[in-house]
């Protein structure tokens, strides 16, 4: 596996040639740059998963989630090939929430309201 890890987005990195785990961590590498970079969502009102979302889809996790997103209220909440993968935002991370048409920055406290746009 990496020998280290990115500060900011988590990315793992230092592989030596021909390691063993190489193919696995880029190919989360990749997923996770994917999911975050650009980052807009559908809504962040939702604490519920969506009973049929498509590949890509993207929330903010509401307060008090249920099923599958249980426990990951704050987070970035992915569709990707038939699952969820999740994602904890860091402070400065900027996301278009597309059912508001507003921009939010997420800091220490959580995400902004949003600047209408």
């Amino acid at each position: 596996m990496a020998a280290m890890q990115g500060p900011n987005l988590g990315v793992n990195y230092g592989w030596t040639a021909r390691e063993s785990g190489w193919n696995a961590g880029m190919d989360a590498n990749l997923k996770l740059l994917d999911a975050v970079l650009q980052l807009s969502v559908k809504s962040r009102a939702q604490a519920t998963p969506p009973a049929s979302p498509a590949n890509g889809d993207r929330y903010i996790v509401a307060p008090g989630p249920t099923g599958a997103w249980a426990g990951k209220a704050g987070q970035i909440a992915v569709r990707i090939e038939a699952g969820w993968s999740f994602f904890v935002p860091k402070v400065g991370w900027t996301c278009f929430i597309e059912d508001e048409s507003v921009l939010s920055a997420y800091k220490a406290a959580g995400w902004s309201p949003g600047l209408a746009i």
